[in-house]
């Protein structure tokens, strides 16, 4: 049984490139309405042509996830132009680097107001919407298998993510009696254009040949678990975690 999704109107945050574009890609693909939101507008303008030329249904709306104005304002449009957006795929992230003794106060802000804050902002407006038509949805949250396990120099970003699997479980619950399910993904490592480069060095091989899996993860390898916890067919899923890593847990980090 495929996963169908031609009722659904998704939202797609931090679609300009990597994971969320693929992710909007995928969701079109499978007959959802798609709204491809971010911060870089000519890059969602140019996704929004590719859907739309392959037949699918796409809405590009420049959407900051720090700027709860922007936010209610994008779904505002999103609505006017598709309707309430029944799957929120809450992916906007951003990445910090360095050991905890050197972090900036400023840089720890960053990451967190995106990544932990901004992905609640947006899941609280949606659920707004959802909850006063009386409209059942999925929120799929965009998290790390960093949430689960300690590597050094990626501090405030390993908390942000540990945030977000725990945000998924409070969320699920307080949300479960409205129809709203709230899921999330932890993808391990995943070759997109930003980490290509350090994955054929030296170090990266010797990670991926430390992986029982031998190889690191394609962006395709995050399709199923995506379209699963979109469609209907996981419609007795909610507040759960799904590591997508090829085994990079179970070995540890």
């Amino acid at each position: 049984m495929g996963f169908f999704l031609y009722k659904k109107v998704a939202l797609v945050t931090g679609a300009s490139s990597g994971l969320g574009r693929h992710f909007a890609k995928i969701l079109a693909k499978a007959g959802a309405k798609v709204c491809i939101s971010a911060r870089r507008k000519n890059l969602i303008k140019e996704l929004e042509e590719e859907i739309r030329d392959s037949g699918g249904e796409a809405l590009a709306i420049t959407m900051d996830v720090t700027k709860r104005k922007q936010i209610s304002e994008g779904l505002a449009s999103l609505e006017d132009h598709f309707g309430i957006p029944t799957v929120l795929v809450n992916n906007a992230g951003v990445v910090g680097t360095g050991l905890s003794l050197d972090v900036e106060e400023k840089e720890w802000d960053r990451v967190l107001d995106t990544n932990l804050k901004g992905a609640w902002r947006v899941a609280q407006e949606v659920a707004r919407k959802l909850s006063s038509n009386n409209v059942e949805g999925s929120i799929i949250n965009i998290a790390s298998i960093l949430a689960f396990g300690v590597s050094p120099g990626v501090a405030p970003y390993s908390i942000s993510k540990a945030g977000v699997v725990q945000m998924t479980k409070v969320l699920a619950l307080e949300w479960a009696r409205y129809g709203i399910r709230v899921n999330a993904l932890a993808p391990g490592y995943i070759s997109t254009d930003l980490n290509r480069k350090w994955l054929a060095s030296r170090q990266g091989k010797a990670m991926i040949k430390s992986l029982p899996q031998r190889r690191c993860g394609k962006l395709g390898d995050l399709s199923g678990p995506l379209l699963l916890l979109a469609s209907e067919q996981s419609s007795y899923i909610t507040g759960v975690t799904i590591p997508v890593d090829g085994g990079h847990l179970i070995k540890g980090l």
